[in-house]
Formats: C-alpha cells, structure tokens, sequence
C-alpha cells in the first residue's frame, strides 16, 4: 500500500513538473511569435512622419529666383521641426513631397517628369498664388497632382498672401492716422487694362473724387523705399485686385494698405472673404454701395469725420499683420499639416477645384 502511494506521489510530481514545463515552452512560442508579428507590422506613414524629418522637394524655383537651403532652414527661420526642404533632383527617390510651381508649367518652360517612377506613398504638389484667370488650362494635369498649395482657404495647404496676428502686448496706442495725410485716395498699378472691372471703378471714381496713381501705367514709378511712405499720405488706398476669384486677397491689402496706414477701399471676391481674414472694420468694400459715385462721397465725408476714419485703425491695438513673401515657409508649411493630409488623394479635375 505504501508503494503504490509512493508511485502515485512519483507520477502526480512529474505530470506536474512536464505540464510547467509545457506552459514555459507554450510562453516562449507566444513570446516568439509576437515578437516576429511586430517585425512585420505595417506602421502608418502618419507615426513615421512623427520621428522622423519630412523631405520637401522644390524641383525648380517659381519664376527662377533661389533661395538659400543651408542649415536647418525651416527650423532655423520659421521653427518648424522635422522638415527637410531641398531642391536637389537626385533626391526624388527619397522625397514625402514634390513641388511643382503652376506658372512654369502653362509657360513650358518647366515640365512634370512623368518618366520617372514615383516612389510609393510619395505625393506631388500643385502650388499657385494667381487667380485662376491666369492659371491656364489645367485640364491635362487630371490625376497627377495629390495636394494643392494655395492662397485658397479649402486648399490643402493654405498660403495666403498675409493674415492676422496677435500683439504680444495688447492695449498698445494707436498712432494718429490723420497726421501727414494730404491725398484723399491713392492708387499704384502697373499692370492696367481696359476690361479689368478695377479699371471701369477707378475711372467712376476719380470722376468723383481725386486719385492719385502712381506706377509703371502713367510712369510715376516708386521704388520700394518710397511705396509706403507715399501711401501713408493717403486717406484712403485702392485695393483692387485684376480678378475676382474666391479668396484672392493679395499683398495690396496686407502689406500696401494695412502697413502703408491707409484704409484700403477693396475690390476682389465678395465681402465675406474679406469678413473671414480682415480685422473687423478694417476695409471699405466696393459691394456695399450702390454707386461708385455713393463710394466717392461716402470717402470724403469720412475722411472730414475724425472719430469715424480712427475707428478703422482700432485693431492695430491687439493685432498686427503678417505679410508672407518668402516661398520657403510656405513650403515649409506643409510639414505642419503633413500627418493631417489625406494620404490617396487625388485631383481628378484639378481645373474644376481651380475654377470653383
């Protein structure tokens, strides 16, 4: 009996000891199996992009002006980290995004290398700061281009030509807007053309009131020197765009009008736009008077009107304006918004988005 109670006690010890060992070796195949899953497991591209730089290929300057790549330059000018702008075309086979600059394209002086086999998950940039009246035929880029790089605000990456930005300190005094003004409304253009509808209103209106116009069009040019300080003379600035198009606000208003200290009277897309970017009460719009001739009269009072013509300057309190001109943060820019991008898109009719 006592034996058998030996042998038994033998045999539940080494049913014991071969079933931990089971569970052992069980543990190291999980142990090993997982560790093979995670070699193998797909990382999003949008984890990637996180850890490590951001590779933005310029493949030619618009219109031929370069700019210096040295250092980290996206960080070092604007501290935006993780992005690599280059403009070498041997680094295409490693580049996240190539830009293309639309007015080379239409002109034929620069071309698309579709001979070259892109890279998975690379995507190509459309980019444009002109209104679409002179983009061109963009029906041949149908299913090419991924992003669009625009002053648009339903772009992919918005660039606008300036925007608004907070005072570090606000409750700053404003300076007397009416010291040295001695023209009622200036205007400087170059580009002049009879169909433009900024050419049928400047004529109405300077039939009603004065203007004084300057640039290239009656040969009172000004250099860049003298541009501001010329329309700081002025009541009242022409911010007329040579198109109408949605959201095409250029430097006339942020930089001629808002920094030159005039009040820009504008013309371009509706008022709404201007509502969506402007400080309030900043700009006089064409859109809302019947007549140019209502317009005219409507400056003159307000520029004998003190307390009314200052209150048009009461946001540079608490804001200031950010005029953007260097082509390298814009395309720095699109390192900022490149985890949120859609990672498949692509422009089917990029000419109906363009005209839209």
């Amino acid at each position: 009996m006592n034996e058998e109670s030996d042998q038994a006690k033998k045999w539940h010890i080494g049913s014991i000891k071969s079933f931990l060992v089971l569970c052992v070796v069980f543990a190291l195949l999980i142990l090993y199996w997982e560790s093979q899953r995670k070699k193998t497991e797909f990382v999003p591209l949008t984890h990637l992009s996180k850890t490590r730089n951001v590779t933005i290929l310029i493949w030619y300057w618009p219109f031929g002006s370069t700019f210096s790549l040295k250092g980290d330059v996206c960080w070092d000018l604007y501290k935006i980290p993780n992005c690599k702008l280059v403009d070498q075309r041997s680094l295409f086979p490693s580049a996240d995004v190539v830009v293309f600059h639309n007015r080379e394209l239409i002109a034929g002086t620069q071309r698309l290398p579709t001979e070259l086999q892109r890279p998975g998950g690379q995507r190509w940039a459309w980019m444009s700061l002109e209104s679409p009246a002179h983009n061109g035929n963009l029906h041949k880029f149908a299913n090419i281009f991924n992003l669009t790089v625009s002053y648009r605000r339903d772009a992919d990456v918005h660039t606008p030509y300036g925007e608004l930005l907070p005072l570090e300190s606000e409750g700053n005094l404003v300076n007397d807007s009416h010291i040295n003004k001695t023209s009622l409304v200036c205007w400087v253009v170059s580009n002049y053309m009879n169909h433009h509808k900024r050419t049928q209103v400047y004529r109405e209106l300077s039939a009603t009131v004065p203007v004084n116009v300057y640039g290239s069009w009656n040969k009172k040019l000004l250099s860049s020197a003298d541009l501001l300080p010329t329309i700081s003379r002025c009541y009242f600035y022409l911010a007329f765009e040579n198109s109408q198009a949605k959201d095409y606000i250029t430097e006339k208003l942020w930089y001629n009008a808002y920094q030159g200290g005039a009040v820009p009277v504008v013309l371009g897309p509706p008022i709404s736009d201007y509502k969506a970017v402007a400080p309030d009460h900043s700009f006089i719009h064409v859109d809302e008077f019947p007549s140019v001739q209502e317009l005219g009269k409507h400056l003159q009072r307000l520029a004998k009107d003190r307390k009314q013509y200052e209150e048009y300057f009461t946001w540079k309190r608490n804001q200031r304006v950010k005029v953007h001109g260097d082509w390298r943060e814009m395309l720095c820019k699109i390192c900022l918004q490149y985890n949120s991008l859609p990672q498949h898109k692509v422009y089917s009719d990029l000419e109906a988005w363009d005209k839209t």
